[in-house]
């Protein structure tokens, strides 16, 4: 898929590899757990008019790799199919508002990513 993601002690990394890293102009997006507001999976649907800075897009298709500028807010996008997505929405951090991203199991991975979120703020 070209998506992994990497837990530490104070962050989750978004690490993209190989064309979908070329795609996006980037090949990770580090969130730090106490920037990281709600994680869920859900559907996303990228408005008509967001604007992208740098990345790729083919809207018919459903295709989204890179950084998107909607409303004033930064969003980063990866992912290729109307299908369930990690969605994480952020405070603070230094680009994103949210990082929407596929990967093969979504609810698994942002259960993981809430525990991780949790024991980090215990």
């Amino acid at each position: 898929m070209g998506r992994e993601i990497r837990f530490n002690d104070l962050d989750v990394t978004l690490k993209l590899s190989g064309f979908l890293s070329f795609c996006a102009l980037k090949s990770k997006v580090i969130m730090p757990y106490r920037m990281i507001k709600d994680v869920y999976v859900d559907t996303f649907e990228a408005p008509m008019w967001m604007i992208r800075m740098p990345g790729t897009s083919i809207a018919p298709l459903n295709i989204y790799e890179g950084s998107f500028l909607y409303k004033g807010e930064w969003y980063f996008l990866s992912y290729e199919r109307k299908e369930p997505v990690v969605i994480i929405e952020l405070e603070g951090h230094k680009k994103y508002r949210y990082v929407v991203f596929a990967i093969d199991d979504p609810t698994q991975t942002a259960a993981e990513i809430r525990r991780r979120l949790a024991s980090f703020n215990a």
